[in-house]
C-alpha cells in the first residue's frame, strides 16, 4: 500500500477525534503527545501539529467524481434524462437560488461542481488561518518546512479561488480570517472585486509559488507526500486559467450582458493575453515536459488505471482510497446498464452523437470528409483508438477486469426481446436508468473496480500534460497562428493513438477547428467541455439546440429478419434552451442579504 494511503487511513482514524482530516507520518504517529486535544496553543507548537491543520485544509478539495452530477451533464457531449438540476438548466432555467447550495436533485441554480458560496469561504478561511498562525508562530518551524508549507497553502487558496471564480466571476480577496469579535462590519463586509482583479490575484499567486521553486515539481507514487501540491500543479493551472480569461467570453469590452461593473469580463480586449497563456504552458512543455518529469503516457487506454496512479502525464489529482468514505462512487453512476444480464449501474454517462461524430477514423480524417471511409450505415468501424477506448456504441465487446466473461453491449430497438426495460436498449422516453442516447461511456471507469460505493480507489484527475499541450497549441494559435510548435503539441498527441500528422499549410480558422476538436475527444468526459463552451462563446449554439442519439431499428422489426438501420435522431425527452445570464451562475440572494456590498451577477 503507497504510503500516503497509510497516511490517508491514519487521517480517517483522526477525524473521528478531531472532526478535521489529518495526517501523520511514522514519527508523529510514535509520537506520545496527545493529538485529540489539540488547543490553539499546541495546534501551533511543532510541524508535525501544524500538518494535521494542514491535512485539514487539502480534505477540502472536491470529490468531484463522486458528485451525483457532474459538469459533463451541462454539455453537449452527454443526453442526460433524469431528475437533476442539469436537467432544469438544460432547458434555459437558471435563477438565484435564496441560500448557498450544491443540490443536484431538480435544482435550478445552475452547475456547481460541488462548490457553493458557503463551503468556498469555508475552504479560503482554513487557507487563510493556517498562513497567519504560522507566521504567528514563526520560532516553532525550520526554513525549509515553512517555505514548504506556506506555497502549498498559497497553493491551496489559489486554486479554490479559481476554481470558484470559473462559475461566478469576481470575488472578495480575502487574505486574512475574518473575526467578527475583533473587526469591525465594515471591516468584514469584502466587496466583489472585478473579474480582471480576481485573475489577476489568482494569477500572481501561482506565478510566486512557481518562482520561489519550495515545492517539488512532481510527486510519484509512493512519496509520502503524494497529492500534496507542486510546482507543475502551480504552473498548469496558470497556464489554464491564463487560457480561460483569454478567451472570448471574457476578453472583451463587450459583455455577453450588461456588466458595469466589470464583474464577468475583462473590461478592454487584450490580445496579449493570448500571448501570456501561450508563455505559460510554453514554458511548462520546455521545462517540465518530454519527461523531466512529465510526459504523455503511452497507454492511452489504461491512463486512468489505479495501477498507472502519478504516472508521467498526471499533474493534480485527489487521492482517493477503496475503503468506506474514501473511495470513489464515479463507476455506480455510468457505463452500461445492464453487464452479463445484471443491472449494475444508474446508466448517466450518455454520450450524445455530437461527441461521438468528432472523433475521426484510424486514418485521421473527420468523417465528413468524403475520402475518410466513412459509412453512416456502418458507423463504428474503422474509427481512431480514442473511439473504441471511451466510447461503449451498440455491438461492442464489453470487458473490464472484474467481469468474469465479456459482455456485447446492445442498444438496439429490439421488438422481439421479450423484456427491453432489462437491457440496455435505448430508453427514448427517459423512463428508466438505460441510456438515452445509444452510447455509454468507458472511459476513465475503474477496470479493476465493479460498480459500488466506495468500491474505487482510482485517483480523481484534474489536470494532465496532455491538457497543456493543448491550452499551449490554442492560446499559441491565437497569437500567432499556426506555427511548426503548434503542430509539433497537437501531433505529440495525435501520435500516441496512431493518428496521422496534420496536414501542413493549414490557416488560422483551420487550425482553431483543429484545436477544438482535438480537445474536445482528448479532454471528453474529465469535466472540461463546459468551460469550453462557455469561454469560446458557443454554448448558446451547443446548448441552445437540441442534441442527438443513435436509434437503431431492424427494417422489419416483428422478427428481425431485415437490416438494422442507424437513424439519427434528437432527443425527445427535454427541449434545450441557453438564456446568455447562464453563462455564469446566479449568487444566492442570502448572501447579497447579509453582505449588501456584494451584487449579483447579470441577468439574475
Amino acid at each position: 500500500m503507497k504510503s500516503l494511503k497509510f497516511k490517508y487511513i491514519i487521517a480517517a482514524i483522526c477525524v473521528l477525534v478531531l472532526f478535521t482530516t489529518s495526517s501523520c507520518d511514522t514519527e508523529d504517529f510514535l509520537d506520545n503527545e496527545n493529538k485529540s486535544n489539540l488547543t490553539d496553543q499546541t495546534q501551533w507548537a511543532s510541524e508535525g501539529n501544524a500538518d494535521i491543520y494542514l491535512n485539514d485544509v487539502y480534505s477540502e478539495i472536491i470529490k468531484k467524481w463522486n458528485n451525483a452530477e457532474n459538469l459533463d451533464y451541462y454539455t453537449d457531449d452527454y443526453n442526460i434524462s433524469h431528475y437533476y438540476t442539469a436537467s432544469n438548466w438544460r432547458q434555459g432555467i437558471c435563477i438565484a437560488p435564496s441560500s448557498s447550495t450544491t443540490g443536484v436533485w431538480g435544482g435550478t441554480h445552475g452547475p456547481t461542481d460541488g462548490y457553493s458560496w458557503s463551503n468556498f469561504f469555508t475552504k479560503l478561511r482554513k487557507c487563510n488561518t493556517f498562513i497567519q498562525k504560522v507566521d504567528e508562530n514563526r520560532e516553532n518551524f525550520s526554513d525549509e518546512w515553512y517555505n514548504k508549507r506556506m506555497d502549498e497553502v498559497k497553493f491551496m487558496r489559489a486554486y479554490f479561488y479559481s476554481e470558484f471564480f470559473m462559475h461566478v466571476g469576481g470575488l472578495p480577496i480575502i487574505e486574512i480570517p475574518l473575526d467578527r469579535n475583533t473587526m469591525s462590519e465594515d471591516e468584514m463586509l469584502f466587496p466583489r472585486a472585478t473579474f480582471k482583479e480576481t485573475f489577476e490575484f489568482i494569477d500572481n499567486e501561482l506565478n510566486t509559488i512557481v518562482n520561489n521553486g519550495n515545492l517539488p515539481v512532481k510527486y510519484s507514487s509512493g512519496d509520502p507526500e503524494a497529492g500534496h501540491a507542486t510546482i507543475g500543479a502551480a504552473l498548469a493551472i496558470k497556464g489554464w486559467i491564463e487560457l480561460f480569461v483569454a478567451s472570448p467570453l471574457f476578453n472583451t469590452a463587450d459583455p455577453y450582458l450588461p456588466d458595469p461593473d466589470n464583474f464577468v469580463h475583462m473590461g478592454s480586449y487584450d490580445a496579449g493575453l493570448w500571448t501570456k497563456a501561450a508563455a505559460t504552458n510554453k514554458k511548462f512543455i520546455d521545462e517540465m515536459g518530454g519527461g523531466a518529469p512529465y510526459a504523455l503516457f503511452s497507454d492511452a487506454k489504461n491512463l486512468f488505471r489505479a495501477a498507472n496512479e502519478y504516472n508521467s502525464e498526471i499533474i493534480w489529482d485527489r487521492q482517493m482510497l477503496d475503503v468506506t468514505g474514501m473511495g470513489s462512487n464515479y463507476e455506480r453512476r455510468g457505463g452500461p446498464t445492464y453487464v452479463l444480464g445484471q443491472y449494475m449501474c444508474w446508466g448517466n454517462y450518455n454520450p450524445t452523437q455530437e461527441v461521438v461524430d468528432q472523433y475521426c477514423m484510424a486514418n485521421g480524417k473527420v468523417i465528413t470528409d468524403p475520402e475518410s471511409g466513412y459509412d453512416p450505415q456502418n458507423p463504428y468501424v474503422g474509427r481512431e483508438q480514442r473511439f473504441y477506448n471511451d466510447i461503449v456504441f451498440d455491438g461492442a465487446e464489453y470487458k473490464l477486469d472484474w467481469m468474469p466473461a465479456t459482455d456485447v453491449i446492445y442498444t438496439r430497438i429490439d421488438e422481439t426481446y421479450a423484456n427491453p426495460d432489462k437491457t440496455n436498449q435505448i430508453d427514448l422516453a427517459g423512463k428508466t436508468d438505460v441510456g438515452d442516447s445509444g452510447y455509454y461511456q468507458r472511459k476513465r471507469l475503474n477496470p479493476d473496480a465493479a460498480p459500488a460505493n466506495d468500491a474505487s480507489g482510482q485517483n480523481e484527475i484534474y489536470y494532465r500534460y496532455a491538457e497543456v499541450l493543448l491550452n499551449f497549441a490554442e492560446a499559441q494559435n491565437e497569437a500567432t497562428g499556426p506555427n511548426a510548435d503548434v503542430y509539433a503539441a497537437l501531433n505529440e498527441l495525435r501520435a500516441r493513438v496512431d493518428l496521422p500528422a496534420l496536414p501542413e499549410g493549414l490557416s488560422k480558422d483551420e487550425m482553431r477547428e483543429v484545436i477544438r476538436r482535438e480537445r474536445r475527444v482528448e479532454l471528453c468526459f474529465e469535466g472540461k467541455r463546459y468551460f469550453d463552451n462557455k469561454r469560446w462563446k458557443i454554448a448558446e449554439q451547443t446548448m441552445g439546440n437540441q442534441r442527438h442519439n443513435m436509434v437503431i431499428r431492424n427494417s422489419v422489426p416483428s422478427n428481425n429478419s431485415g437490416v438494422w438501420v442507424y437513424s439519427i435522431e434528437e432527443e425527445v425527452k427535454w427541449t434545450a434552451k441557453f438564456e446568455m445570464k447562464q453563462y455564469m451562475n446566479p449568487i444566492p440572494t442570502d448572501v447579497i442579504d447579509q453582505n449588501p456590498n456584494i451584487k449579483q451577477n447579470p441577468g439574475y
